[in-house]
């Protein structure tokens, strides 16, 4: 390989100029410095030039032609040149496909074991090259050694087979191919056993999902590796190199080898790029270099969607279609190579589909052209017919040639309607073969409204996937909760919910429409309502079905937001949420759609905690419902019902019914609504258990089902203490749920807050950190100062994609009783003591606090009044609090 071969770049690499470099006087070595001068000449020309137009496939073979050149320089430096050995490229290096700082791969091989002249001088090599800045993957073995290693190794008969003499004697490179050889190790067969299972794991670590956040353009399903893995099957196979022979071969169309080399050179230029603008081996598409890849490439922002989003958008149809030719090249190897030799039972299975080898295929090749609602009803056997392991590739192959027969006269066909709608209420599979249906392309051409969401990302670290694959992990979520894998997927109220549903149709249509209509510029969840009523009256629903699913996705949010948001003990709010719902059929509905919903997005969203409160909201909506409502003389009651019950949980022998009735009739109204028993109980017996002198009092607790650590602060009132609170609590890496703030008549504040881990996401149970969170919140309380800030919280290089302007609001909450302030701002650490300091400073009371952080941004809400306990309505208090807040989270 030579740079002559490109001459508008030939001078990229001056080899006079490296020549010289390594000139020096004998017993020395050239300096390292003088070398990588030239090497990064040639580095910042390659860059300029890529930057400028240059392909990605000439940066990556003019790199290595460049590096066959500095190695050879190496080699002869420390006369290796005059050895027996053989310097071979391998891997990547060895196909001539070097990326801009890739590793480089090679392997010496020795005619017999080395005496220690030739071990240093190998060294010497060696660590001259890593020196000069590259990293260096290196083997030095005999012919009988590197025989051995490739007979126990996959890794190392893959890198040998793509193996080329860089320099020294061919001899002994011809002796290795001829021991490699399929005739002696490694035939078709276990080749492949061995790569297809190497790709499953691979696939594993990235959840068998492509469109992840930050894919990795190398390893992530679809990506660099997939195309490879290929490659290497066909040249085991074939004893040939490159993708074009299995076009010859009849293992691939014209169309496809087309649509291989098309995503691999889109996926070589990202990579092209990640390199450069990292300065480095970057293999990640990290938030930092999405959206400048995509400045990069040209791309901007149309309509509602970002350039990053469109850039993003393509880079997951490029990898979807090559995920979709790897499933099907890799089907025919399997049926060429695993089956070859093999008597396969083929079973009819209906007029159209047979089974051959526990694979479906269709009966023959004119099946779709004549019987195009066959493209559905391959689907619904498979439901039906849960011992078939899968699609033979031939027929996914017609699928996917086949799949413009889906148009407006197919999806007006009874019988596709028919069929989708039986895909949609058969009991078995249907999360598995809605996702096959996305894989192999029919599920968006049936369906346009998910087609417009089709690789559509949302550029933030609160979804985790893009939204159509988002959709399809809902149902999949929904369908566990009927057949749970886990015991997380069918906690015992969710099995009570669900055992009730009527139709799990519904639930599992309204869980693939709730989120079609975003990337429109408009009010998700109406667009997405509309597109749901279209489809169920095409489909024959009922107008009551049809209504059920429509309401569902336009209030797919309701039930999420208020849990999170508001105070779910308020009467006030649960009366609210209980006359939107309607009855108790929606409200089961609506309950199974947001776990799914939540737990389909982020699986770090979905916390015991948040299990909890949607838990609570439901039971406490229940008992609404079935009681026909509340009158206002029902608070009353229901804080005489409380207290009665708190007092069941009150050891008597250790406290007298006159203490707890005078404790009791300080602490007013607000305390016993906002309050669990059970949790009055434990605060009652904490204050009454302490004397003055042991104030501050820091207790702390997990309760059975409450999916989060109680910290209970028990103090005289004081200036700051949210504030200093709060600042420790994130000092020990604790993350904040809700916090409820009462100051009794008697000037004592009783303070909960609810916090998980921020690890772990869950409740604290160590009983040393238990001590250590009690010691530390009481010290910062009585030496009444905030502690500083920590850094490094959030993963910061993560977050700076993502910055946006603060936003502070202020509202009247339902009650009257308090003004409720909204703050929307990136998430930062001491982000809740920045706020109770604001607070504080300005002259305004904290009653209570709903924590939302989802991904970057902190969505949090703060019931708040005056220190004369009336809501904050007075505009220059309102204005001074949101700029105060503003400068001090810009700060």
């Amino acid at each position: 390989m030579s740079l002559s071969a490109l001459p508008q770049l030939e001078t990229a690499l001056d080899k006079t100029a490296l020549a010289i470099a390594f000139e020096h006087p004998a017993g020395d070595l050239p300096p390292i410095s003088r070398v990588r001068k030239v090497i990064q000449r040639f580095s910042d020309v390659l860059k300029d030039a890529f930057f400028t137009g240059l392909t990605a496939d000439r940066v990556v073979r003019l790199r290595a032609a460049a590096l066959d050149d500095i190695v050879i320089q190496v080699w002869r430096l420390f006369e290796l040149d005059a050895s027996d050995h053989t310097l071979l490229a391998v891997g990547g290096y060895g196909r001539g496909e070097l990326h801009p700082y890739s590793d480089i791969d090679i392997s010496i091989l020795i005619t017999d074991a080395l005496n220690d002249v030739e071990r240093q001088e190998i060294e010497g090599f060696v660590r001259y090259l890593m020196d000069l800045g590259f990293d260096v993957g290196q083997s030095v073995r005999t012919v009988h050694e590197t025989r051995d290693a490739a007979a126990a190794d996959i890794t190392v008969i893959t890198n040998l087979m793509e193996a080329r003499v860089i320099t020294g004697p061919r001899a002994i490179f011809y002796d290795i191919q001829a021991e490699i050889a399929t005739t002696r190790m490694w035939n078709s067969e276990d080749f492949f056993t061995a790569k297809l299972s190497e790709q499953d794991r691979r696939h594993e670590r990235y959840n068998d999902a492509f469109q992840q956040l930050e894919p990795n353009i190398k390893e992530s399903p679809g990506g660099l590796r997939d195309i490879q893995v290929i490659a290497w099957v066909a040249n085991r196979h074939f004893s040939s190199q490159g993708l074009s022979s299995l076009v010859g071969h009849g293992f691939l169309t014209e169309a496809e080898f087309n649509v291989l080399e098309r995503g691999r050179s889109h996926l070589w230029r990202i990579r092209c790029a990640l390199h450069f603008l990292a300065g480095r081996r970057e293999d990640r598409l990290l938030f930092d270099h999405q959206k400048r890849v995509a400045e990069l490439f040209g791309y901007t922002d149309a309509g509602s969607n970002r350039a990053v989003e469109h850039f993003m958008k393509d880079f997951y149809r490029t990898v979807r279609e090559l995920s979709r030719l790897n499933e099907i090249l890799l089907g025919l190897f399997q049926e060429a190579i695993l089956q070859r030799d093999r008597e396969v039972r083929t079973t009819p299975l209906s007029r159209r589909f047979q089974v051959r080898g526990n694979y479906i295929e269709v009966s023959n090749e004119s099946v779709f052209v004549r019987t195009p609602p066959a493209l559905l009803e391959l689907f619904l056997l498979m439901q039906k017919n849960p011992t078939i392991k899968g699609v033979r590739a031939s027929t996914i192959r017609l699928i996917r040639a086949n799949l413009h027969l889906i148009d407006d006269s197919f999806r007006r066909d009874i019988r596709a309607r028919s069929l989708f709608m039986e895909i949609i209420k058969e009991p078995r599979r249907i999360g598995h073969e809605l996702r096959r249906m996305h894989r192999y392309g029919v599920l968006p051409a049936y369906l346009p409204a998910f087609a417009r969401v089709e690789g559509l990302m949302q550029f933030d670290l609160f979804h985790v996937y893009t939204v159509d694959e988002h959709l399809l992990f809902v149902v999949l979520h929904m369908r566990r909760f009927s057949y749970p894998i886990t015991e997380e997927d069918q906690p015992s109220l969710v099995r009570q919910v669900i055992e009730r549903i009527p139709k799990l149709e519904l639930l599992y249509l309204a869980g693939l429409f709730h989120d079609v209509g975003k990337g429109q510029g408009k009010d998700h969840s109406t667009t997405g309502a509309e597109d749901a009523e279209e489809f169920c009256q095409n489909h024959g629903l009922s107008l009551f079905d049809t209504n059920i699913v429509t309401w569902l996705v336009r209030n797919h949010l309701l039930m999420s937001n208020v849990s999170q948001r508001q105070d779910i003990y308020d009467p006030d709010v649960v009366a609210a949420f209980a006359t939107t719902v309607g009855d108790q059929m929606r409200l089961d509905y609506l309950f199974l759609l947001t776990i799914a919903d939540i737990r389909g997005t982020n699986p770090k969203l979905w916390t015991s905690w948040i299990h909890s409160l949607l838990s609570e909201l439901y039971l406490i909506t229940l008992r609404r419902m079935r009681s026909g409502g509340e009158s206002p003389n029902d608070k009353t009651e229901r804080i005489r019902e409380t207290q009665a019950e708190a007092r069941k949980h009150i050891d008597s022998s250790r406290f007298s019914e006159h203490a707890i009735s005078v404790l009791w009739s300080t602490l007013g109204d607000a305390y016993f609504l906002r309050h669990r028993a059970i949790e009055i109980a434990w605060q009652t017996e904490t204050i009454l258990g302490a004397d003055d002198a042991d104030l501050p009092v820091v207790a702390v607790r997990n309760f059975e089902g409450r999916g989060s650590t109680a910290i209970f602060i028990y103090a005289v009132d004081m200036d700051y203490l949210f504030a200093i609170s709060t600042a420790t609590l994130d000092r020990l890496r604790l993350d904040v749920q809700d916090a409820r703030i009462i100051t009794s008549e008697a000037n004592y504040t009783l303070d909960t807050y609810n916090v998980l881990d921020a690890e772990t996401r869950s409740p604290v149970d160590d009983p040393l950190r238990i001590q250590e969170i009690q010691s530390r919140v009481r010290s910062s309380i009585s030496a009444k100062e905030i502690p500083a800030m920590r850094t490094g919280q959030l993963g910061q290089r993560r977050l700076q994609p993502f910055k946006f302007p603060a936003a502070v609001g202020f509202s009247i909450a339902q009650a009257q009783s308090n003004t409720v302030m909204e703050v929307i701002a990136p998430d930062r650490p001491g982000f809740l003591s920045v706020i109770g300091r604001a607070m504080q400073n300005c002259g305004v009371r904290l009653h209570d606090a709903r924590i939302a952080t989802i991904g970057e941004r902190a969505e949090d809400y703060f019931y708040i009044t005056d220190f004369c306990n009336q809501p904050v309505i007075s505009l220059e208090t309102q204005n001074a609090l949101r700029e105060t807040i503003i400068r001090d989270l810009n700060a």
